[in-house]
């Protein structure tokens, strides 16, 4: 066994082992390890040997593309103790991509932002898209396909049935897994002709874990509606406002609740809206505070960024109750 501050390493030769070390057993030694103050505990079946670890390192480096070189000076440095657990996540997280030649797969995006490389499927090819598809679903789950059309759904389900379609927020989510949901992020559209837009935001929003509520068609010719819904509009964290025409709901909203209002100007209009100009340029210059804006129709950014804030609250939130105070 061999240690270097709160690692451990265990090399077993495999004819004497291997055949010991079921499933059960390896989590006996690993809880007993993590007992004694090892928080990473590995198990070596084959025995410390040069050339193991080179055909190891060498086999990873391949399938993901990695640079060699840099992959096994990381390896050695934290093998001998010259740098830390977090030190080697943070150098993996600068490694390079896969290069599909038409594309390059971010493998390292979920390390590094805590979300896979997101598809924008629009003027894709069905092949391009299920390639992608295919190479990212190797390692992750929740994988977010946007702007996807019937087409590039049943493209992907060629590759994989594992997939959900969202018609109306033209997302397919690929491996879709369960998150739990926290927070309160609000999802309100203008009108009905918003609300592709309004619901690829509450669609990428859950599917990041957060909790959405959805109210749609409260614009402002007629605010009666939206005072309706008053009490959902203060206990929201974060608001996404999806408007077309004169795009003046998000000022509105804006000037009613004291959490951070994202605008999202539609293109919904007739000839001097402009394809979505008109609502863009009244969101940006909202007279309300706490108003940003993403681009026009971009519901998938205003439910990322949306995501960002509520889950930033919720750790607020959780350190205050817990009592730990963030640095």
């Amino acid at each position: 066994m061999r240690h270097h501050g709160n690692i451990a390493r265990i090399e077993l030769p495999p004819e004497k082992n291997l055949r010991l070390l079921d499933d059960n057993l390896r989590k006996k030694i690993v809880d007993r390890f993590n007992a004694f103050g090892f928080s990473f505990v590995v198990l070596d079946l084959e025995g410390y040997s040069t050339e193991s670890l080179n055909r190891l390192i060498e086999t990873y480096a391949k399938e993901k593309n990695m640079d060699i070189d840099k992959l096994r000076e990381t390896l050695e440095c934290l093998q001998k103790g010259r740098i830390s657990i977090d030190d080697s996540l943070d150098r993996l997280k600068k490694l390079p991509f896969e290069d599909l030649g038409f594309a390059k797969i971010d493998n390292h995006r979920a390390l590094r932002t805590g979300v896979s490389e997101v598809i924008y499927s629009e003027r894709k090819t069905i092949e391009q898209v299920k390639e992608i598809v295919q190479r990212i679903a190797l390692d992750s789950s929740n994988i977010l396909a946007t702007r996807a059309d019937r087409k590039v759904y049943e493209g992907i389900r060629e590759i994989t049935e594992d997939c959900v379609y969202h018609e109306l927020a033209r997302i397919v989510v690929i491996k879709p897994k369960t998150i739990e949901q926290i927070g309160n992020i609000l999802i309100i559209s203008a009108g009905t002709s918003d609300i592709p837009v309004a619901d690829e935001a509450a669609v990428t929003a859950e599917v990041l874990g957060n909790r959405v509520k959805r109210i749609y068609d409260v614009g402002v010719a007629g605010l009666h509606r939206l005072l309706s819904v008053r009490d959902d509009l203060f206990a929201a964290r974060v608001a996404v406002v999806v408007a077309g025409m004169e795009g003046a709901l998000g000022s509105v909203i804006g000037g009613l609740v004291s959490c951070p209002v994202i605008g999202v100007p539609t293109s919904v209009g007739y000839g001097t809206a402009f394809g979505g100009v008109t609502a863009l340029l009244s969101m940006l210059n909202s007279c309300a505070s706490g108003v940003s804006v993403v681009n026009i129709d971009n519901g998938f950014g205003a439910g990322y960024q949306a995501s960002l804030i509520n889950r930033m609250s919720g750790d607020s939130e959780n350190a205050r109750l817990t009592g730990k105070n963030s640095t």
